[in-house]
């Protein structure tokens, strides 16, 4: 898109110790990210920031992070988000490899592969999904325009007519998150670059911004 856009990062330690940077950070956003980590997942300081989150009525996805992480589990981590925070997550990608192979994400919206090649990541490539992934693709694209339909009745009645678009799920998702009935779940790996780019679309995104 030629639309330019500007956004104000507040970043502060998740660490116990600053719960009341935190807090005071909380205050002021629009909208927020919870990152996780794709192998340690929910953690004790998670249920702390959540219920800051809560208090304040913050939108927020959440982004898996360190998929490229030994033991990368984003699923599991979906998983704990709705067992033990009570939210109602939702993929919208799937990872391509993880651990040492981590190398990009199945976008479920768009349903189309993504690759981040070249220094550090930067080079956002398209491709097509690959074939192996088809079957996970599938299901876990039926399970979100499951769970994203319950927010709007023209996506419903686009599904039954199998005549579904970007932009009405796209709209579902970001009506359901603002409800705080839904949260988007992204995921990659920060260091590496990888999935940075879709996050910071789906941020600014108007069909889905959190602010």
């Amino acid at each position: 898109s030629d639309l330019k856009r500007r956004f104000n990062i507040i970043d502060t330690p998740g660490h116990v110790d600053f719960t009341i940077e935190v807090e005071r950070a909380l205050r002021v956003l629009d909208g927020a990210i919870l990152v996780l980590c794709s192998v340690a997942g929910v953690q004790s300081q998670s249920f702390t920031v959540d219920r800051q989150m809560k208090r304040y009525n913050v939108p927020r996805i959440a982004f898996v992070n360190k998929c490229d992480r030994v033991g990368a589990n984003p699923v599991r981590v979906r998983n704990q988000l709705r067992e033990k925070l009570g939210h109602n997550a939702v993929l919208l990608q799937l990872p391509i490899g993880l651990e040492h192979e981590h190398r990009g994400v199945v976008d479920l919206v768009e349903m189309r592969a993504i690759y981040f090649e070249g220094d550090a990541g930067r080079n956002v490539v398209i491709k097509e999904i690959p074939e192996e992934m088809r079957a996970d693709v599938e299901k876990y694209r039926e399970e979100l325009l499951d769970q994203v339909s319950m927010f709007s009745d023209e996506l419903t009645e686009a599904i039954l007519e199998d005549n579904v678009t970007n932009d009405l799920v796209m709209s579902a998702i970001r009506a359901g998150m603002l409800l705080f009935q839904l949260m988007p779940v992204l995921l990659g790996s920060a260091y590496k670059n990888c999935g940075v780019q879709p996050l910071l679309d789906a941020v600014v995104s108007d069909r889905k911004s959190v602010v």
